[in-house]
């Protein structure tokens, strides 16, 4: 078995409280591997299925179910305890109906919610990097890890929806004033308002973002928030 980075473990008490486990049993729990996402978001494979899911009970039935190939985490198949979970991923169980996407909550960073069948395969990626490389062609960068060479025209904190596994870009929402936005992390994760202006990064503060939500106004960084749509989310965001 190929090694991996780091530690295989973590104490319970440091673990994101989203992951949902128990910090009165044992005292360490599996941690997530270098991969897809960062640690402090994201979610090992098996701890979403023991803890965040309860379809097994224990690590040993985790075990068996991921190494036997019934994970599809974007239409691939993963068999390591350690793989990173993480926004927007699209998780697929064999022998089980539903399929699930992670999204921020109100009352969580990330919570697996129930989609349609229609939408397995289809996932929202912001943009991280667009680089040019050889030959003029552009490089995208997304925050899920992956890349793509594409000439779409698209800028950093634009958001693509994607088809996968296949990584094709079915549509480019534009970070723009007037669309909605999905707010990924901090207190105000999980909610979803109207982007108003945009304010663009100094030498000093980053790129903001002046947002609706409800009946107030804040202004928050323009790397946690995700444009969804004009209108309405063109993907299923809530259960």
């Amino acid at each position: 078995m190929v090694s991996i980075a780091g530690s295989k473990k973590l104490k319970r008490q440091m673990a994101p409280q989203f992951w949902g486990i128990s910090r009165k049993t044992k005292r360490f729990v599996i941690t997530v591997k270098p991969g897809p996402h960062k640690k402090e978001h994201s979610v090992p494979t098996a701890v979403f299925l023991r803890d965040m899911l309860a379809i097994v009970t224990t690590l040993r039935e985790a075990k068996a179910s991921i190494y036997s190939g019934r994970v599809k985490i974007d239409g691939v198949v993963r068999k390591s305890l350690h793989h990173a979970i993480g926004l927007m991923d699209v998780v697929e169980l064999a022998d089980v109906s539903e399929t699930y996407r992670l999204v921020p909550t109100e009352d969580k960073l990330l919570k697996p919610i129930k989609i349609n069948e229609s939408e397995k395969s289809k996932k929202l990626v912001r943009v991280t990097t667009k680089t040019t490389i050889s030959k003029g062609r552009l490089q995208i960068g997304f925050h899920d890890g992956r890349s793509l060479i594409s000439d779409t025209k698209v800028s950093v904190g634009d958001v693509c929806l994607i088809q996968i596994p296949e990584v094709k870009i079915l549509e480019v929402i534009k970070l723009e004033a007037g669309c909605q936005g999905l707010v990924t992390r901090g207190s105000n994760a999980g909610q979803i308002g109207k982007i108003e202006t945009i304010e663009e990064g100094t030498f000093i503060l980053p790129k903001r973002v002046i947002v609706t939500l409800g009946d107030r106004k804040i202004e928050i960084p323009a790397d946690i928030i995700m444009p969804i749509g004009k209108e309405e989310p063109i993907i299923q965001l809530k259960w």
